[in-house]
């Protein structure tokens, strides 16, 4: 039986370098849940010498591209909420002033609207849904009996795939446009909750982090993308994504054959985790 107070993984947060500079220590406390959706339209086809009214393709194209205009609503939880506030003082400008101003009860609506321009932003502050494959006939010269797309969805803490789901349905509005979930390597967790902030893990790496890089603020941090965090925090585990590595922000090659770090900080990185772990482990 495993127990365990809280989790680190190394393989997530973000450790954000600009240009030679240190930005911020971003420490994962929740990420998106990865789920893919099938969504297709099924009809007899027949010689393209007949067309009919009935057009998989026409129609599934028809739903998609009420998907594309749809945006889920506005949603902050105790991370994101935390991550803007602190963010707000790092970027400064405008830009900052909208994230104070969506803090507000209730949040302002034209700014919300200006970082939604933003995908970063924006896929930090809602649910998210894209078309990512498509597919459809067999023949240039038949009729499509059948059209598909692959909707790649990152799901916010607190959400379900089936409530996700529900909404596809109701975006796509049309009764022919089946939706059914992919389960695959990546995907088929049920749940996605955030890892509180505990004061004792938060302090700690605050600590560490002052005495390495004074200055630099933490700031909690929710991952867009998914990492092995969404296994432990289902099962029960807070967990904390810190690299300990600080990577280029216009350098990104995540998942790339030339994926690199920094020599300078990976001994960086293992200096910090050994400070961390001791700073831990120490008995208060």
């Amino acid at each position: 039986m495993i127990d365990a107070e809280f989790i680190l993984n190394p393989d997530a947060g973000d450790f954000e370098l600009d240009k030679g500079k240190k930005l911020l220590v971003g420490v994962q406390a929740a990420e998106k849940l990865y789920q893919d959706f099938d969504v297709r339209v099924t009809n007899p086809g027949g010689h393209s010498s007949l067309p009919g009214k009935e057009n998989a393709i026409y129609e599934l194209a028809e739903g998609l591209a009420r998907l594309e205009h749809y945006q889920f609503p506005f949603e902050l939880s105790e991370v994101t909420r935390e991550y803007f506030k602190r963010e707000a003082d790092i970027v400064g400008g405008s830009t900052g002033a909208d994230m104070k101003a969506i803090l507000k009860t209730p949040p302002d609506e034209a700014a919300i609207a200006r970082l939604s321009e933003s995908p970063f932003y924006n896929a930090r502050i809602r649910t998210t849904c894209v078309a990512t494959r498509l597919e459809g006939g067999h023949a240039n010269n038949a009729l499509p009996g059948m059209a598909r797309a692959n909707v790649n969805c990152r799901i916010l803490p607190g959400h379900t795939p089936g409530q996700v789901q529900a909404t596809l349905e109701k975006v796509l509005a049309d009764p022919k446009i089946s939706v059914s979930q992919i389960t695959s390597s990546g995907s088929g967790l049920r749940s996605n909750p955030l890892s509180t902030l505990q004061p004792n893990v938060m302090s700690a790496i605050e600590k560490v982090a002052e005495e390495m890089w004074p200055g630099v603020p933490v700031v909690p941090v929710l991952d867009a993308g998914a990492s092995d965090g969404a296994i432990s925090r289902a099962a029960g585990f807070p967990t904390y994504g810190i690299p300990g590595v600080f990577m280029d922000v216009d350098d990104d090659r995540s998942h790339g054959r030339d994926e690199r770090i920094r020599v300078a900080s990976f001994y960086e990185g293992v200096d910090f985790y050994y400070r961390l772990i001791k700073t831990l482990s120490t008995t208060q």
